[in-house]
Formats: C-alpha cells, structure tokens, sequence
C-alpha cells in the first residue's frame, strides 16, 4: 500500500526559513520609520472619524424596522423610491432567510408610521409577508450608553492587566496605544463603508481588542525575553508566527463574510477585518519598532 508523503524536519525548517525571508524586510526597516508611518495613519484615521463617523444603527437611536419576505429587490432603487414617496431618509437592506427565501428590511427614523411604509411596500409587492418593530430613541440612547461604557470598562480592563503582566510603561503603553489604534482605524473604514455602529459592531470592536492584546503580547514576549542572538531574529521569529495567525484568522473572517446572508454577521466580519489589517500595522510594526528602539539602547523590559 502507498504511504503518504510526509514533511521531513530539514525540510519544514527550510519552509520557515523562507517565510522568515520574506518578512525580512520589515526587521530591516529602521525603528523611527516603523514608529511614525503608523502614527500617520492613526492620525489620518482620527481625522476620517471627524468627518465620516459611521451612522448609528436603529438599536442605538431609536427608530422602526419594516421586514418583508417574499420580495426580491434592488435595495438602493427601492431606498430611493420609498424615501422620495414618503418624504423621509429611509435604509433599506436586503437578505436571503435560511430557508432560501429573499425579503427586505426598511430602517426609517423614530416616529414614522410603520404602516405607511407597509402601504406603499404592498403596492408593488402584494404577496410579501410583511412585520415590524420600533425602538425607542430613549431605549437607543440606553443601548448606546450601556455599549459605549462596555468598551471603556474593557478598555481600562485590559490596560490594568497590561501593566501588571509587564511592569513597564514603554511596553505597555506601546500595547495600548496598538488597541487604541486598531479600534480608531476599524471605525473610521466603517464610516467610510457606512457600516453602521450597532450592538453588534461594538461587540465586535470588543473582540477586535483582545485579539490585539494576543498578538502584542507575543510580540514584547518574544523580544524581551528572546533565546535568539539578536532583537531582529528575535523579532522575525515573532512576526512569522503572527502574520500565521493574522492570515489564518483574516481568512476564516474573509470566508463569513462571503458566504454569510445575515448583514449583522457581514458587519461583524466587515469590522473584524478591519482592525486585523490594522493591528498587523500596528503591533508588527509600530510596536515592534517602540520595543526595537528602546531594547538598541540597552534598557531590559
């Protein structure tokens, strides 16, 4: 019987030698370059935010919801037709139920008439099944408070442990900044996707923050207490074991968001991604650049 080909030692040693090769390039950029283009990009996502803030969802400002299935539309011409017909900024999203079937959602502002939306829908679509709900503007503003503080608790949270894992301000504000960061960029590519701010999104930017914290303490772990001869082997070592798991994760992410007929899975995802391509940004090379600067100078963490 034929055996399956199996990976020998020198063999798989020389597939990461290669991947460390072509990571090469970021150990050999100089510390200050690796501390200041992040730097940029932050700033530039903090300037995104002032002018595109993502829009904030019917579960954090209050509004109705009107679902119809049975209906198969474009949602951008329906969106027009309705908002031009009612008088009023009307969202419309489509999706596909477990079954297979295709319907519609219709988020309008707090205090408009459901059942003129329905009138109008019905029109076009007599045979849809329709249904809707309403929240409140003072159960959104709740939700939003509740979901606002939920982040700064985990925030602070994480900070605390940060500082007590490594006793060392250059390192851990160097992680914390990493957090800070990742969640800026993600909400600032989500006002410029408009990918609206909901429970479901801040629970993902919940997420987002221990992930960073995985990774940047992979990271000062290697290099502060490394077994290779210098912080760039140190540091190569770390980095193809993070870009593996960037990679792996960003594809399992990637995967949900394609097959994926929930638009709050596909926010979810949307939003997952974007912070793990900025947090690749931010602890391979921003962080790693803070820990490469301070440790050239002969300081330990």
């Amino acid at each position: 019987m034929a055996k399956g080909k199996t990976q020998k030692p020198g063999q798989t040693a020389e597939v990461r030698a290669k991947s460390r090769e072509k990571l090469r390039f970021l150990a050999e950029m100089e510390p200050k370059k690796m501390i200041t283009y992040p730097l940029v990009v932050f700033i530039v996502a903090l300037l995104l935010l002032a002018v595109h803030f993502p829009p904030l969802g019917i579960d954090l400002k209050g509004g109705v919801v009107v679902t119809g299935e049975g209906i198969s539309a474009n949602p951008d011409q329906l969106e027009k037709e309705l908002s031009g017909k009612l008088g009023l900024e009307v969202h419309v999203e489509s999706f596909t139920s477990v079954s297979g079937s295709k319907g519609i959602r219709v988020y309008a502002p707090a205090g408009t008439d459901p059942q003129k939306i329905i009138d109008i829908l019905k029109e076009k679509y007599p045979n849809a099944d329709f249904t809707h709900s309403e929240v409140q503007p003072t159960f959104g503003e709740m939700a939003k408070k509740q979901g606002m503080r939920a982040i700064i608790f985990a925030f602070i949270a994480m900070a605390v442990v940060v500082f007590l894992f490594f006793r060392n301000p250059v390192s851990s504000l160097a992680i914390i900044f990493s957090a800070l960061s990742d969640m800026t960029i993600a909400v600032a590519v989500m006002g410029i996707f408009r990918i609206q701010l909901t429970t479901a999104t801040i629970a993902a930017l919940l997420m987002l923050i221990g992930y960073t914290v995985d990774s940047n303490i992979l990271l000062t772990t290697k290099l502060t207490k490394r077994k290779e001869d210098t912080i760039e082997e140190a540091y190569l070592s770390a980095v193809s074991t993070g870009f593996t798991m960037s990679t792996t994760t960003l594809g399992a992410l990637l995967m949900l968001w394609i097959i994926s007929t929930s638009p709050v899975l596909d926010n979810i995802a949307a939003v997952l991604i974007f912070g793990l391509l900025a947090d690749f940004m931010n602890t391979w090379i921003f962080n790693a650049g803070v820990l490469r600067w301070y440790l050239s100078r002969g300081v330990e963490l």
